[in-house]
């Protein structure tokens, strides 16, 4: 009856009664898998089948500690905004405070330099004439036109009555309400009252005019720049309490930028502050709660949205 070897690298049957002390070529050692060698060692076959090898244990504890990395792991996962509803708000009617203003060292520079450059009498009293320089641009928002001359005394002047708004990154003339997402598409929009020009600075004080601006965030903080040149420190303010901001900035000396948000989260006031420089002003506010913010404005609920379509009717 023929057998199997069992020795490693063997694996043939053989008879017992013929088995002899160099019938057997196997390999003693441990196995290395490479089927192209063959046995180095000479020997009897072997019919008794080796033990099969101990499997390890997998312990409890292992397990355990393996459940134990899984929340370690998930504090880096980035958490999606919570919804409004979770948010607890403190009350709207809070009191506002003044952000603090920190001013750069190029407004300053910017600012001694336009003071120096406009500061004689003669500009003074030029200033203070009633006499329209040609060129002088109409001071009603949304009119683009410039004196040309008596003749534009009685030009009819087109623009907006009303005042710009941002919201939600949509772009209107609180007037005429057309929303568009584009800024330069905004800038161009037609007016949409007809009256006369305003050219002198006497009648028109302040200009309002829109600011390109943008937000961004991260864990702590939430960032609003307003790309405004050469604003103005005494004449501007950056208001708010823990979910309203107002701001106000006055800029390149007859120019303003106005803007008031209902923030989407709420704020540490004491922690935030507003940094002016040449170019832009930037509204840093410390996030009360380190999380993301879905938008940077509270949505508003379908309440007040018909309550301002009433109000505008």
């Amino acid at each position: 009856m023929a057998l199997l070897c069992y020795n490693r690298g063997c694996g043939q049957r053989f008879d017992p009664e013929t088995n002899a002390d160099d019938a057997c070529t196997y390999h003693p050692g441990v196995p290395v898998f490479h089927d192209a060698l063959k046995g180095c060692t000479k020997g009897r076959h072997n019919s008794e089948k080796p033990p099969e090898p101990v499997k390890p244990e997998v312990k409890t504890t292992e397990k355990k500690e393996l459940s134990e990395l899984k929340p370690k792991f998930q504090e880096h996962i980035i958490q999606a905004p919570k919804p409004v509803e979770a948010i607890k708000r403190p009350s709207p009617d809070e009191p506002m405070t003044n952000l603090e203003l920190k001013i750069s060292a190029s407004l300053k520079q910017a600012l001694d330099k336009l003071k120096l450059s406009s500061g004689t009498e003669d500009d003074k009293k030029e200033e203070d004439s009633d006499e329209i320089k040609i060129g002088t641009s109409c001071k009603n928002g949304g009119c683009s036109k410039t004196y040309q001359g008596l003749q534009s005394l009685e030009e009819v002047c087109v623009y907006h009555s009303g005042v710009p708004i941002f919201h939600e990154g949509m772009k209107y003339w609180s007037c005429c309400r057309r929303k568009t997402s584009d800024f330069n598409t905004f800038l161009a929009q037609e007016g949409c009252t007809t009256g006369k020009h305003m050219w002198t600075k006497k009648d028109a004080g302040k200009k309002v005019v829109p600011c390109r601006h943008d937000w961004h965030q991260t864990g702590g903080e939430v960032t609003i720049s307003v790309y405004a040149k050469n604003s103005l420190p005494e004449l501007s303010r950056v208001e708010a309490n823990s979910t309203l901001l107002n701001v106000h900035i006055v800029f390149e000396g007859e120019k303003e930028f106005h803007q008031n948000v209902k923030l989407w989260g709420v704020i540490d006031v004491k922690r935030s502050y507003v940094t002016m420089t040449a170019t832009k002003i930037e509204i840093t506010m410390r996030k009360a709660e380190p999380m993301q913010w879905a938008s940077l404005e509270l949505p508003a609920t379908k309440k007040q949205e018909k309550q301002k379509e009433d109000n505008t009717d």
